[in-house]
């Protein structure tokens, strides 16, 4: 149901190349969303995805990984430019490889922290995810299990911060319950 609502709204927008936002808390299923999307991406040719968790500069930076994705990825799309972003490496914690995104091309964005003032003024399509935090963890946890386990109290902070400071299911324009 949600693919099928942000694929009407991607289609609504009328452009060759929309960005679509995808923000929610840890485990709401904004990963799973994105590949669904993708799957039955409702225009002619290719999407890029970028996922937050590529860009976050470790376990206390889910600001500075929002405001890479504002300068090195939407920025540049929305002026019709190439963006690169430099993936970071959790195991090294230090940034790693090179990627390019570009602008000719649809874009989904997704991660938790995304929707800020700054953000959804670069965004087409902006979908908030909410669920309740038991099933959040429950998901979190099955995923990626003790790496996750001792920052999760750590990240949810970050992740309250920027709800009572950005009021992200206000700034979006699709709202989905997650069970």
């Amino acid at each position: 149901m949600a693919v099928d609502q942000i694929s009407q709204a991607i289609a609504a927008v009328s452009a060759s190349n929309p960005v679509v936002l995808i923000d929610g808390r840890s485990g709401a299923g904004k990963s799973s969303l994105a590949r669904a999307l993708v799957a039955r991406w409702p225009l002619r040719g290719r999407v890029q995805v970028v996922a937050l968790d590529s860009l976050y500069p470790g376990w206390d930076g889910l600001d500075d990984g929002v405001e890479l994705a504002r300068e090195l990825i939407l920025r540049p799309h929305a002026r019709g430019l190439v963006g690169v972003w430099q993936r970071w490496d959790w195991t090294m914690g230090e940034p790693a490889e090179a990627h390019a995104v570009d602008p000719s091309l649809p874009l989904i964005v997704e991660g938790a922290g995304l929707l800020t003032p700054a953000t959804a003024r670069l965004g087409d399509v902006r979908v908030w995810l909410e669920s309740p935090a038991a099933s959040r963890k429950q998901r979190a946890l099955a995923r990626d299990g003790d790496a996750y386990r001792p920052h999760w109290e750590r990240w949810a902070r970050q992740e309250q911060r920027h709800v009572a400071r950005d009021d992200p299911m206000r700034l979006a324009t699709l709202v989905f319950p997650v069970p």
